[in-house]
């Protein structure tokens, strides 16, 4: 027979001892009388390194330490040689069937090289190297995938499973069975660790959990932790026998269990009012505190009764042995009446383990007599009553230990023996949470009551129901319909009502319906929302999509297009720039040429004629268009069909724009000449939220259209359903300071937390408290803080997709990512970004373009000049070509870099992080080319993994919303925007004012300088002003410190 303890951690786990050594966990383990140790965190490289410096193969799968680092101190078991067993803790979050899920993973390997390869995969998925028990954004199906498949040998153990925040079946994010979870790998599933908050008679209840091994470990903290729960085996002692016996049970010999009602879970309740209450008063008040009204911590009990199918007490033939114990010193402190954590306790533990050995045969096996001589009287009693089970417990919850009762403090007093040894006595622990509870009780008039089922709940469907201002949106059949639509007012849901209307109820043939998006986002969800009702054909019959993707489709429809997307026209502006040896950058140049192209600013672009025409001359050669060629060639169709007196409007019967406030002088030209002669034309938009002035679009084409079409009906959504009033409060602040009034919104949603204003030493500062704020929302940083952190917001943790960091410029991002990266936390970058103008990167999407469009010379010109080396590119071209259909943007990207030894690139990297969400090369070349900001992504790793936070500037937040909106370095010179050319202060607080309305429940500002303007103008009731928090404990867990 042999104890082993499985779910330790490392000193490189947060909130752990620093004293979570080899060396110290090998002492403590012969303290306990533990003879197999897992060593933890094998995912975190400075702990496996420590582990291979530290620790000798034992020739049986496990390890022990090497001789010269064992501490010999005399106090137990010098001769004991405790084993090493190679395991690890594995966070997941992730999004799964609507719900976020919080799961933790126990895994043990049969070595340390197997540690290196599965670490190595998992590197590549999420940050290991800040904390040993990593977060990653991995579903745990995929996790036990990966483990299969490298290392089939490994065992994966579901941690804790009962623990409300973290684990399988935890009341805030877990699943409802292991099916739901592990999908088609159930069957891979062997064994469930119970947890300290519930031992086997619990899990009995649930005859789901039959066939599964119930296993029980420490999951210990600091050394001294080792063996609050441990496992009893009957084999041999090998990683092969230990895996054997977990999986199937045979030589798992029982368990050594904590009292359920010890661990901090165990009830319901809130610990800041001390309120602990069973499942049936829990369900008596409503799942809300009845001190403070706030939300309860729901505990393992709780969750216990909702998904078993037994009653209390019920033992299968199955059934395990296991032993109920409490660690040596609270039984001291519980029998004399003293702290476990005092001195006098602390040398009456050492005096024990010194002439009696180690602590599990002193707890379970020593003869009573033995012990009295040691411990005097009143300890032996303690143990006696311990062996006998003859404890009472005032019960743990809310992330509150549960304290145990050996004796009353007159017990203590009458029974001699041990009075001389302590002095003093305090009361025994337990009796001031008692009261506290007793005091709770009193004040809500409540009295502990019988366990009773728990009700379900279940859920409700309802159907969209629209108010009366989006009715008439909908059901408009005016020639000209202009719906003023500010943040969150069902904008989206009333322009896809509105063609649902006009197919459904006027039966409107769909080929006669275009619908002008600002994003091909916009355009994929409208399209999506109308097949959920009508189906694909009807979508697939209309237009939806932006300008420039309508235009370029009639430009294909009359004959092949070349299209020279961002990468080719930088290439021809910069030799035009060298040949004329101008002063403006590329890109200042590109934008002079539009604004001369267009007639933007009339003849005021500040571009001389000559270079235009060079310009131009130069697309010709290469026959081929841009993108504003594109709306000033589709535009010249439609004139001229009107001119030839073509009455059928045909696709454009019915034109639908949506954000119309974006709209270009050209863009307004386009959508007059498509409606000309056609049945009806309907616009939705916000002039608030005009943010493209520097390209052209003007608020004012909502009067432009008013004085060209004085019959236009006007509708004015006012119903917010997406911010809280706080939020909306703020905003309105801000914006109103624009002409046009005060703004006022109806808010639909209930009071919440206040804006916050956060104020940060230095940049860095700023972003450490971004990437530590965010995981401390998500309950990231451990159950602890989760617990105190959640009941108080009166919900549960978030999920990393519930939150977006917005900033003015792409530049702000890189230290957000180096801050994100060593959380751990997985991103996403939205936005076009700098690396894509780099050579390397235009040469590699020109060659693939080339490829898929061998007519496009421009973009063979384009490779040839930008890749050095490309004498080879036929034999390349013929390399590739067949490998389009076949592959991946990502494989062949991989390929490609190697193939042109571009892997040490850093933009090359970022390219191919972009690519991972494209199935093929065409489409991922398309949203280069016509994408805008918000349909271009960058994945944070090298694998795209769901729910992530997403990282994107002001202008690509524009049509979107979350939970969480933090905007990010808010303040003096970046918003309101100073490097820039004829800025505008109204269009950059209509900017900002878009940023704080993408939030739907929490708004953060933040700023490590001198704050924006902006922030003196959110009304102080909605707002409070904050610093970073600077707590003692996150400056020992501060992972940039060494930076």
């Amino acid at each position: 027979m042999y104890i082993a303890d499985l779910h330790i951690h490392s000193h490189y786990s947060r909130a752990t001892s620093k004293d979570c050594t080899p060396e110290s966990l090998e002492l403590w383990a012969r303290r306990k009388g533990i003879d197999v140790v897992g060593s933890g965190d094998f995912t975190h490289p400075a702990w496996r390194r420590e582990l291979g410096e530290k620790l000798e193969p034992a020739g049986n799968g496990l390890y022990v330490l090497k001789q010269e680092y064992r501490i010999q101190d005399g106090t137990a078991g010098d001769s004991m040689r405790p084993y090493f067993v190679i395991t690890g803790e594995i966070s997941s979050i992730y999004k799964k069937y609507d719900r976020v899920r919080k799961v933790h993973s126990l895994i043990l390997l049969p070595g340390l090289e197997q540690a290196e390869v599965v670490s190595h995969r998992l590197e590549a998925i999420g940050n290991l190297h800040s904390d040993g028990r990593p977060i990653l954004g991995l579903d745990c199906h995929d996790l036990l995938e990966i483990l299969l498949e490298l290392c089939p040998e490994a065992v994966y153990i579901p941690a804790h499973i009962w623990t409300p925040h973290f684990s399988l079946f935890g009341a805030f994010s877990g699943f409802q069975s292991v099916e739901e979870c592990f999908g088609d790998l159930s069957g891979y599933i062997h064994a469930m660790e119970t947890g300290l908050s519930s031992d086997p008679p619990m899990n009995w209840r649930v005859s789901a959990l039959d066939c599964y091994q119930l296993i029980s470990n420490s999951d210990a903290h600091s050394p001294s932790k080792l063996g609050r729960e441990a496992n009893i085996f009957d084999t041999d002692l090998s990683y092969e026998s230990l895996r054997k016996a977990i999986q199937t049970g045979e030589g798992l010999a029982g368990t050594i269990e904590f009292f359920p009602e010890e661990g901090k879970y165990h009830y319901d309740g809130h610990r800041k009012c001390g309120v602990c209450l069973a499942p049936a008063e829990t369900v008596k008040y409503g799942g809300v505190c009845p001190v403070c009204g706030k939300k309860l911590t729901v505990g393992v009990s709780h969750r216990v009764e909702q998904l078993s199918d037994r009653p209390e007490g019920y033992q299968g033939q199955r059934a395990a042995d296991f032993e109920s114990l409490v660690p040596l010193p609270e039984l001291i402190g519980a029998s004399v009446g003293y702290s476990p954590a005092s001195a006098k306790v602390a040398k009456a533990y050492r005096e024990m383990l010194c002439k009696l050995g180690p602590e599990f045969p002193i707890l379970r096996e020593l003869p009573l007599e033995e012990i009295r001589g040691v411990s005097g009287g009143l300890i032996a009693e303690g143990i006696g009553r311990l062996r006998r089970g003859e404890v009472s417990w005032s019960p743990g919850f809310d992330g509150e230990y549960g304290s145990l009762r050996l004796f009353t403090p007159s017990e203590i007093q009458r029974l001699n023996g041990q009075m001389s040894l302590f002095g003093q006595q305090m009361d025994a622990p337990g009796v001031g949470a008692e009261k506290k509870r007793r005091q709770a009780l009193k004040k809500i008039g409540g009295a502990e009551t019988e366990k009773s089922p728990v009700p379900s709940v279940k859920s409700q469907h309802r159907e969209p129901v629209w108010n009366e201002r989006q009715r008439q949106a909908i059901q408009s059949v005016h020639r000209i319909t202009v719906v003023k639509a500010g943040p969150g007012t069902g904008k989206t849901g009333t322009l896809a009502a509105h063609i649902l209307y006009l197919l459904e109820t006027r039966r409107v043939r769909p080929s006669s319906i275009t619908a002008v998006t600002f994003t091909n986002q916009a355009a994929k969800e409208l399209r999506e929302r109308i097949q959920k009702v009508l189906g694909k054909n009807a979508v697939q019959k209309m237009q939806i999509g932006s300008f420039h993707g309508i235009a370029w489709k009639l430009l294909q429809e009359r004959g092949a297009v070349s299209l020279a997307g961002e990468m080719e026209t930088r290439g021809l502006a910069g030799k035009i720039r060298q040949e004329y040896g101008l002063k403006q950058s590329v890109s200042q140049l590109l934008s002079q040429i539009s604004q001369y192209k267009t007639g933007m600013r009339g003849g005021d672009s500040g571009l001389e004629k000559q270079v235009f025409d060079a310009y131009q001359n130069a697309l010709k050669e290469w026959g081929a268009l841009d993108f504003d060629d594109l709306l000033l060639e589709a535009l010249e169709i439609a004139r001229e069909e009107a001119e030839g007196g073509r009455t059928d409007t045909g696709c454009f019967s019915y034109l639908l724009v949506d954000e119309f406030q974006d709209i270009s002088p050209l863009q307004y030209q386009l959508i007059k000449a498509w409606n000309q002669g056609g049945r009806e034309l309907f616009v939705i938009g916000d002039q608030d939220q005009a943010i493209y002035g520097f390209r052209g679009a003007d608020a004012g084409c909502f009067q432009r259209l008013a004085e060209d079409f004085p019959e236009v009906s006007r509708i004015v959504l006012e119903e917010n359903y997406r911010s809280s009033p706080q939020i909306l409060g703020a905003a309105s602040g801000v914006i109103s300071r624009n002409p046009g009034g005060e703004r006022k919104w109806n808010p639909n949603r209930p009071e919440g937390v206040p804006v916050r204003l956060v104020e940060a030493e230095s940049e860095r500062a700023e972003a450490i408290f971004v990437a530590k704020e965010i995981n401390r929302l998500t309950g990231g940083i451990g159950m602890l803080e989760a617990q105190d952190l959640f009941p108080e917001r009166g919900e549960s943790a978030r999920g990393f997709e519930d939150f977006a960091v917005l900033y003015r410029t792409h530049r702000q991002a890189a230290l957000l990512e180096e801050c994100l990266q060593k959380e751990g936390i997985p991103y996403v970058v939205s936005g076009r970004e700098g690396f894509l103008e780099e050579e390397s990167v235009r040469g590699t999407v020109c060659f693939f373009k080339a490829l898929l469009q061998p007519e496009d010379r421009l973009a063979v010109q384009m490779v040839r000049t930008l890749l050095p080396g490309m004498e080879e590119y036929e034999a390349l071209a013929e390399k590739y070509t067949p490998r389009l259909k076949r592959q991946s943007p990502q494989k062949l990207l991989e390929e490609w870099m190697k193939d042109r030894e571009l892997e040490g690139k850093e933009e090359m990297q970022k390219l191919c992080q972009m690519s991972v969400f494209y199935q093929k090369m065409p489409e991922f070349l398309e949203a280069l080319e016509t994408g805008a900001e918000s349909d271009v992504r960058r994945c944070g790793g090298k694998r795209y993994i769901t729910g992530t936070v997403t990282l994107m500037t002001l202008h690509g937040a524009k049509g979107l919303e979350f939970p969480v909106v933090i905007i990010y370095g808010a303040r003096k010179g970046l918003i309101p925007f100073a490097g820039g050319q004829n800025v505008s202060e109204e269009e950059e607080r209509r900017l900002f004012f878009v940023g704080m309305t993408r939030a739907k429940d929490e708004l953060i500002l933040t700023s490590s300088q001198e704050p924006s303007s902006f922030w003196e103008e959110i009304p102080s009731r909605t707002a409070r002003w904050e610093k970073p928090r600077t707590r003692e404990r996150d400056r020992q867990l501060n992972l940039f410190d060494t930076l």
